[in-house]
């Protein structure tokens, strides 16, 4: 069992070096830990410090965001035939300790994914941890906990790991960040995701790299979780705002013909009936593009399986 441990990484020459060396040499069940940094377009010696501790450097270059990182860790572990690919933060936040509990389940056959919890015990959390942080996380949490059909309590964690079958299942289109399109696209093709309870650290005064602006971060996850949505579940997308404009149209449209029958005219009234039409008009709209999209869809789901074929082929052959 080979494990890859990626760090996606930008502008961590501080914490890099002592990170990488505390991280187990050994681990129950494996036999073979590689360590991966990707350095996301670091303008400081994050990459030198990352070499220094036994680490394979991928560099971008420029910085392209969490999400392509994430994808850059994804492609190594398909070329090196890796067994499961386990993502941690470059700052010293989680702790190494944690590691058997995390991959625990993908080695007893329990789980395809497993992501780390900071919120599932009430002892772990943080007592420094910013209380509009929490907050935000918490209605993340539930937010995709209501799309995916079950309780996730902490759906922006990156302390995870990933079976071979789960990353090779990915088929990811955000570059800002993964972490909650990463859940959405797993439970849509129905592989086993699990939590653990973990241990954090929160340093004052240090802006996430992610998160350190809560109003530029609530918009980009909720631009990704949009489309993610749309693109997985267009029926349920599109005939939403088709049952909307239809409740809101058709009691003008029987207020419009009410008055008819009771005046035998349309005189006063013709407003209701011009913003009835066009409502029904566009509830009519949006029940024919769901349809039209939901075709697409499956075309889309036959890609994903032709993809999902060609990485495990290229994977199983690297495994040899």
């Amino acid at each position: 069992m080979n494990i890859v441990i990626a760090f996606p990484c930008l502008n961590e020459e501080l914490t890099i070096f002592e990170v990488l060396n505390k991280i187990p040499k050994q681990l129950e069940g494996v036999n073979h830990i590689e360590l991966l940094v990707i350095d996301d377009g670091s303008t400081d010696k994050t990459a030198e410090k990352a070499r220094a501790g036994g680490a394979v450097v991928i560099s971008h270059g420029i910085n392209k965001g969490l999400g392509a990182a994430f994808q850059s860790a994804i492609t190594y572990c398909i070329d090196q035939g890796a067994d499961i690919l386990v993502t941690m933060d470059g700052d010293g936040q989680f702790s190494p300790d944690d590691l058997p509990e995390i991959i625990k389940p993908i080695l007893l056959g329990k789980a395809d994914m497993v992501t780390g919890s900071r919120f599932i015990k009430s002892e772990n959390i943080p007592s420094n941890i910013p209380s509009i942080k929490l907050w935000g996380n918490k209605r993340m949490a539930n937010l995709i906990s209501t799309l995916v059909g079950r309780k996730i309590h902490d759906a922006a964690c990156g302390y995870r790991a990933y079976s071979s079958k789960a990353f090779l299942n990915l088929n990811l289109l955000g570059k800002y960040t993964y972490t909650q399109e990463t859940l959405l696209d797993l439970s849509y093709k129905n592989l086993n995701i699990q939590e653990v309870p973990i241990s954090v650290k929160y340093f004052d005064g240090r802006k996430s790299r992610i998160a350190g602006s809560i109003i530029k971060y609530a918009f980009n996850t909720s631009k990704i979780i949009f489309r993610v949505y749309r693109d997985y579940f267009p029926l349920r997308f599109f005939w939403f705002f088709s049952l909307i404009f239809l409740m809101l149209g058709l009691p003008l449209a029987l207020f419009f013909l009410l008055h008819y029958l009771e005046t035998g005219g349309f005189s006063g009234q013709l407003w209701s009936g011009f913003l009835s039409s066009f409502l029904m008009i566009l509830s009519l709209t949006f029940f024919v593009v769901g349809l039209v999209v939901d075709l697409l869809d499956r075309i889309r789901v036959n890609q994903d399986r032709t993809l999902f074929w060609l990485k495990e082929q290229k994977h199983r052959m690297a495994k040899k």
